[in-house]
């Protein structure tokens, strides 16, 4: 396509500006991170073109160009500055051993804990001391498909912004409120105050799942709280909850993963919520 900036030099300072991207520190002081992939870019231009914000500029090989003409086109319209990268630009930018061709540098979405649970939310997840960010990315994928309001990482909690997490989520991060970094102790009483039980999901919980969807319990309003995928949720913030929950197993596993046990758990609240509405 004619008229797009070339950039044929991982020299560049353009190109050292986005590469920076890929660490936390300076994803922080920057307010950006990196999206990478079609259906990222996609979602973030659809964001774009709603609210003008979440894309600052994208990063297309000519393959991908063409090949996705249509985005390449809807970042254009949106006035997002669009830079054909060569492969070696592209393969210094991306994070994946295979890149698609298209990376885009968005701008940071997270919002303040008093906006994510203003307007009564229903079902609100937290992710309490998770270091993986695909486990994070999957989870916040499956509460944007079981329609959470929102999805809190806690200042223990991987940052969102993480490539891996970011990939994961397969667009998912462009599409609810994400809020980052409250300590357990101020963020537990702020859900209770917003009207939500809390239910912390432990393989060691004194009820089950299948207890809470018998007796109605899932209908109410409910922030579920998911821990660190080896050791749980530290005993503070399970003796802050409602309720801690385990999810029954039926079968001979030993366990869930977390990014499954929380889907489990967000879907029953779903259902549950749904059928009373």
């Amino acid at each position: 396509m004619a008229g797009l900036v070339e950039l044929t030099s991982v020299r560049s300072p353009r190109v050292k500006s986005a590469r920076r991207l890929a660490k936390r520190a300076f994803r922080q002081q920057d307010r950006k991170f990196l999206a990478e992939g079609p259906q990222a870019v996609r979602e973030a231009l659809a964001l774009e073109t709603a609210s003008g914000t979440g894309l600052v500029e994208l990063y297309t090989t000519a393959e991908a160009a063409s090949r996705h003409a249509d985005l390449v086109d809807l970042a254009l319209q949106a006035g997002v500055p669009v830079l054909r990268a060569s492969g070696e630009v592209m393969a210094e930018l991306a994070q994946t051993v295979t890149p698609q061709g298209l990376l885009a540098v968005c701008a940071f979405l997270d919002v303040p804990l008093e906006r994510a649970l203003s307007g009564a939310p229903k079902l609100v997840t937290v992710l309490s001391h998770v270091r993986d960010p695909g486990n994070a990315g999957t989870v916040l994928r499956a509460s944007d498909a079981a329609g959470a309001a929102s999805v809190i990482f806690t200042d223990a909690s991987v940052d969102p912004y993480n490539g891996k997490c970011v990939r994961a989520s397969a667009g998912s991060l462009f599409h609810l409120p994400v809020v980052t970094g409250p300590r357990y102790t101020t963020l537990i009483p702020a859900l209770k105050e917003a009207g939500l039980t809390v239910l912390a999901a432990d393989g060691a919980g004194t009820h089950t799942l299948d207890d809470l969807a018998d007796d109605g319990s899932l209908a109410r309003p409910t922030a579920w709280v998911f821990g660190n995928e080896a050791w749980g949720l530290p005993e503070e913030v399970r003796a802050l909850a409602d309720d801690v929950v385990r999810v029954p197993i039926h079968g001979k596993a030993e366990s869930l993963n977390l990014a499954t046990a929380a889907a489990v758990c967000l879907y029953a609240s779903a259902r549950a919520q749904r059928s009373v509405s």
